[in-house]
């Protein structure tokens, strides 16, 4: 059964306090209509006032009720509002995704109504209800899309803190103007960049794919005091096992079967300049002997050769492996990690940038359209807003460079100028893999309900036969196989499907 969040209000209170005859208050008003066995209720009040409405609640209602107490500034602050409301329903859908959310916007103030709808529309694709002495409870149809994507003032405290991180530092490198964001998150750790660039010690830049690590290798280099040297990058795990020595150490002619020259390795390849070392948790034991002493000697010898050679190279190594579990589990040497993870970077993924996603989507079409200018019937692509909706709610498994491929497929495949919600839903179709055995496939037990998956997937297919009918119902209706286009709103209603349409051909 679907989960209901709501404000302990008012009106919820009176309810609990008997203040007004047969007056069951909003919330209760819409738990007994059994469709929700669950209730996540979020409160600004104190710890007495909540236990008391809990207490009277629970006498009504046999369902779980999870509270969440919230401090807000003021019960119409609508950034307090947001946060509080937003780390709700992001807790529940991290622990269980997939879970089917309704949100009650009757009770509390107008504002938590409006950060409800905004969350619904926008981000999560949670259904609405309201409930009212003359019409009891109802499905809340907001007949327009929203895209909106909250940005978190940052407190005080937090701005002293990061002006004290840059201070005394010198312009920005154009490098780190093209790390696109705007989150806390990714402020702080731009800035540490920024500090670990003035210094000749080694760097660790650890994230997920597509977060950027070479982004900010390349920043860190070009705001150093070997900007003018050369900056080399090597992937370590594309480089075949038994190169691996010759690449990055080099060889002399003869060294081996095949070494028909000789040949620098990409150490003295970036001599008085830079080796980035992406995807270091890659290399094989043997080659991190090597590569130790290398980083301790300064110096590198050929395969092959008898005699070393001097150089001067700075190691920015980057992975996104858990180096310290690596080592744990023997598949890193400690000693390799300790010399290289001097200056350690974090990358947030992108479903942890807050308020940056929004900007990323805009500035990557930009690009997109200036790089296809020249190309055959250009036509300049926008995202439409029921496009972007579903890109907001898209955790981006492979971060910012999924999110790039993704438009870029999306604008290649939009006919028109316009990217639609469909052409968005086609691209993810065909890149995100399916997890799990399908609907068929789910265990039984306690955490099965069948109600709740019937309700999915009818949710499910009633919107995308809503979007590729663009809204009409008509159409819908032939697309799922029903009779008529009242059929289908019986079943939007049923379901408490988010679609709305026309009712003609």
């Amino acid at each position: 059964m679907p989960i209901l969040l709501a404000w302990l209000g008012n009106s919820d209170l009176r309810a609990s306090d008997g203040a007004v005859e047969n007056d069951f208050g909003p919330i209760l008003t819409a738990l007994a209509t059994g469709e929700y066995d669950r209730l996540v209720l979020l409160s600004d009040y104190g710890q007495q006032k909540t236990q008391g409405f809990v207490s009277w609640l629970s006498s009504k209602f046999s369902g779980a009720v999870e509270v969440r107490h919230a401090k807000l500034r003021s019960p119409t602050d609508f950034e307090d509002i947001y946060v509080a409301a937003n780390e709700a329903v992001s807790g529940l859908l991290s622990a269980s995704p997939g879970l089917s959310l309704t949100f009650h916007i009757s009770p509390g103030t107008p504002a938590m109504a409006a950060v409800w709808v905004l969350l619904a529309k926008a981000k999560y694709g949670a259904n609405l209800i309201e409930t009212s002495r003359d019409h009891g409870v109802r499905a809340v149809v907001v007949p327009f899309d929203l895209a909106a994507e909250f940005l978190p003032v940052a407190s005080k405290q937090a701005d002293e803190a990061l002006a004290q991180l840059v201070q005394g530092l010198p312009p920005a490198a154009p490098e780190f103007s093209s790390i696109i964001h705007r989150c806390g998150a990714m402020k702080r750790v731009v800035a540490m960049a920024q500090r670990l660039a003035q210094r000749e010690i080694p760097v660790l830049i650890q994230g997920e794919s597509g977060t950027g690590k070479e982004l900010f290798a390349r920043a860190i280099h070009a705001s150093s005091k070997r900007s003018a040297a050369p900056f080399v990058a090597v992937n370590c795990g594309a480089i075949p096992l038994e190169l691996i020595d010759s690449e990055l150490f080099g060889h002399e002619k003869g060294a081996f079967t095949g070494a028909h020259a000789t040949r620098a390795g990409y150490f003295e390849s970036a001599d008085r300049g830079t080796l980035f070392l992406d995807e270091i948790g890659e290399l094989p034991l043997a080659s991190q002997v090597r590569l130790l002493r290398v980083l301790q000697e300064r110096e590198v010898t050929r395969l092959g050769a008898s005699k070393p050679r001097k150089i001067d190279v700075r190691i920015i190594a980057a992975t996104n492996r858990v180096l310290p579990e690596e080592v744990r589990n023997g598949r890193f040497r400690e000693d390799v990690f300790h010399r290289i993870a001097v200056g350690i970077l974090a990358l947030p993924p992108l479903r942890s940038r807050e308020g940056d996603l929004n900007l990323l989507i805009d500035t990557l079409l930009a690009q997109i359209n200036h790089e296809a200018v020249t190309q055959p019937d250009f036509k300049h692509k926008t995202l439409s807003v029921g496009a972007r909706n579903i890109m907001l709610r898209h955790p981006w498994p492979g971060n910012v460079r999924e999110l790039h491929n993704a438009l870029l497929r999306a604008s290649i495949w939009a006919p028109g100028e316009a990217i639609a919600a469909e052409d968005v839903a086609e691209v993810f179709a065909l890149t995100t893999s399916s997890k799990g055995d399908g609907v068929l496939g789910l265990a039984l037990g306690d955490s099965f309900s069948l109600p709740e998956l019937m309700g999915e997937v009818a949710r499910h297919y009633l919107e995308r036969a809503m979007a590729q009918s663009h809204g009409n119902k008509t159409e819908a209706a032939k697309l799922l196989g029903l009779g008529s286009y009242q059929t289908l709103t019986n079943w939007v209603v049923k379901y408490h499907s988010r679609t709305s349409g026309t009712d003609g051909a």
